[in-house]
């Protein structure tokens, strides 16, 4: 399928390039390569782009990127450097790339602020953020969007009327040495990932986020971090059991997923993974993406190209029509 839509797909910042190495070296088997590939923007990539069919490619900063940094200045200071760095990097290339805008999360103003400025200024096609922020003195502690406290940030997405892709990072502090640290194999895609975007979003569900901005358009990864096998389970206990004890949610889970929800493809590369969750959530709200350089877009192309559904009017609205009318993008390579 040509002029797939990716939108999971990482960069870093040069001057962090040896970091980025030892970084990569925890996790990638060519920890080389690996950083090669995420410090490229307009070569390598678009080789890759080419090769599989990719027209459009929205970029984001690598995880943990900005929520790594518990000290707020320094966490602000990073998120403009690497915005004002990407828009400058892609603005000779606009039918093929756009831009999430990184975020500070320390403080919902300031975060509000930079968002706008990015919309505004260089046409980002919204933000993702690395799940919860870290702060505190010592960055022991995480910050999370759920409350009504980030109620201005979100009547900001809304306003702007943009997409938040909500994106894993790992564990750390407390967390990671009471929960990981002795079961190290498992921090990462294998499962700490989808715990903590999970818990994040339906926090966000019980919270209320949803009831307050029900026009908000929020994005989750890796065909929706475990919860839509959980669906029915989830529906059932809230519907039945946590509503009549007094959870306040306006709507059921699957009305959530239907009317706020997306989740995408990225590093599940999954047929019977994919035809369940078009199933249980529908097709209308799933994205084609790849997760690179972490995955690869061999592995992620080969296999959408290849996939068959029941409707074949799925694949074109999965591989790129969803993502056309979510991000609202113009003509780009093999658009039509």
């Amino acid at each position: 399928m040509l002029g797939k839509v990716a939108l999971e797909e990482a960069f870093a910042l040069p001057r962090f390039k040896e970091r980025t190495r030892w970084w990569a070296g925890m996790f990638a088997v060519d920890a080389d390569k690996h950083a090669n590939e995420i410090n490229d923007i307009t070569e390598t990539r678009i080789k890759y782009m080419d090769k599989h069919g990719v027209g459009y490619t929205i970029l984001s900063y690598t995880a943990p990127g900005v929520q790594d940094i518990w000290d707020p200045k320094e966490a602000q200071a990073l998120a403009v450097e690497v915005n004002d760095y990407i828009a400058e990097t892609i603005k000779s290339h606009p039918d093929r790339f756009g831009a999430f805008a990184t975020l500070s999360m320390h403080d919902p103003n300031e975060a509000a602020a930079e968002l706008k400025r990015c919309v505004t200024k260089y046409g980002f096609k919204g933000a993702l953020v690395n799940d919860t922020q870290r702060a505190g003195a010592d960055g022991d502690d995480m910050v999370f969007y759920d409350g009504p406290e980030w109620d201005v940030f979100w009547a900001t997405v809304v306003e702007l009327d943009v997409a938040f892709y909500l994106h894993p990072r790992n564990p750390t502090g407390t967390i990671h040495e009471k929960l990981w640290a002795k079961r190290s194999w498992l921090i990462g895609p294998p499962l700490s990932f989808a715990q903590g975007v999970s818990l994040h979003l339906l926090g966000m569900v019980t919270n209320g986020v949803f009831d307050r901005h029900p026009k908000l358009q929020i994005v989750i990864g890796h065909l929706g971090e475990h919860i839509p096998f959980d669906l029915w389970r989830i529906n059932h206990w809230f519907e039945d059991v946590k509503k009549p004890l007094g959870l306040s949610c306006k709507k059921t889970i699957r009305e959530y997923f239907a009317q706020n929800i997306w989740i995408t493809t990225s590093g599940h590369f999954s047929t019977p993974t994919l035809e369940y969750c078009i199933t249980e959530i529908g097709a209308d709200r799933i994205l084609f993406s790849i997760d690179y350089p972490f995955e690869s877009f061999g592995d992620a192309c080969n296999w959408y190209d290849g996939v068959t559904l029941k409707n074949k009017e799925d694949v074109a609205k999965i591989g790129k029509e969803n993502a056309k009318k979510l991000f609202k993008l113009g003509a780009f390579k093999d658009s039509e």
